[in-house]
């Protein structure tokens, strides 16, 4: 790591910083022909994967980040107690926070815990802090414990803000906060690393979102997989792309996430890999893949 986490940005909230000018000129997103179109419904998308390393939160950062600097609002919930995702997007997550654990005890509303990430105007994030190690257990005992997330996504707390793409960012588990981030969203999106042991553990997760879909959401699909950390250089990579997109056929989004140092370093500067570095192979990489999200969802029936 190469700098300080939370390393503070150097303009307001409120316009471009310089990094974003960057990422401006890098990708021509100022030019109308370059923004995303708008889905054709508010899209709640879960990324999970109880498999710890996959990429899950630096895609669910890099991902929303494409989409806001492309024209589209966009809401991260952070749901994952290690609050990586609140870092990348430069938001506070320190403890008293207002934060998704008083979203989840009904004692704010998401508008009033949603900070403006520092990297774009359009991307706002609920943070997590070190308070939510502890709702699991506390959730336990709650009423309606599995649907405290949906209830706090409600329409009407959502049009506050009025994104247009909700992304909660689940903890490596599958325990009661993913299942909360499950009940309360449309679509699951699996990051899978294109390694050995990428499908070890995939079962397990299918079977608890049929359980989902079963009992708590009927309405909740598998709509995306995205391969992460590809290797070009092992012919194992290439193996486990072609399975995963054997079984799981058009799911599956057509860009790849190459594995990238930059990528990696992005979070210890409190930045996503399209500020941290808008011209990287990581970075291109996750704005096509923002892209594809972002051309599918506007083909989506409602």
């Amino acid at each position: 790591m190469r700098g300080p986490v939370n390393q503070p940005s150097p303009a307001a909230v409120s316009g471009w910083t310089p990094i974003a000018e960057e990422a401006a000129r890098a990708t021509r997103l100022k030019h109308p022909d370059r923004m995303f179109p708008r889905p054709t419904h508010r899209r709640v998308i879960t990324v999970a994967n109880q498999k710890g390393g996959v990429g899950k939160t630096t895609s669910t950062v890099n991902l929303a980040a494409g989409l806001a600097m492309h024209g589209l609002r966009v809401l991260v919930i952070d749901l994952d107690p290690q609050g990586n995702a609140s870092t990348a997007l430069g938001v506070d997550h320190r403890s008293g926070t207002p934060s998704v654990y008083e979203v989840l005890l009904g004692e704010v509303t998401v508008a009033d815990a949603a900070q403006v990430s520092d990297q774009s105007g359009n991307l706002y994030c609920v943070p997590a802090t070190i308070d939510l190690a502890g709702a699991e257990i506390e959730l336990v005992s709650m009423a309606s414990r599995e649907a405290r997330l949906k209830e706090a996504l409600s329409d009407q707390a959502l049009d506050e803000l009025n994104p247009d793409y909700v992304f909660i960012d689940c903890p490596p588990s599958l325990g009661l906060l993913t299942v909360n981030a499950m009940v309360a969203a449309q679509e699951v999106l699996i990051p899978i690393q294109c390694e050995y042991y990428a499908l070890e553990g995939l079962s397990q997760l299918l079977r608890n979102i049929e359980l989902v879909q079963g009992h708590l959401n009927r309405s909740l699909v598998v709509s995306t997989i995205l391969l992460t950390m590809y290797d070009g250089r092992t012919k194992l990579a290439d193996q486990v792309t072609n399975e995963v997109r054997h079984h799981f056929g058009q799911t599956v989004l057509t860009t790849v996430i190459p594995r990238s140092v930059k990528v990696s370093e992005a979070p210890g500067y409190g930045q996503t890999v399209l500020a941290y570095d808008p011209g990287s192979r990581g970075a291109m990489s996750y704005l096509d893949a923002a892209r594809e999200v972002a051309e599918r969802g506007a083909e989506a029936p409602r």
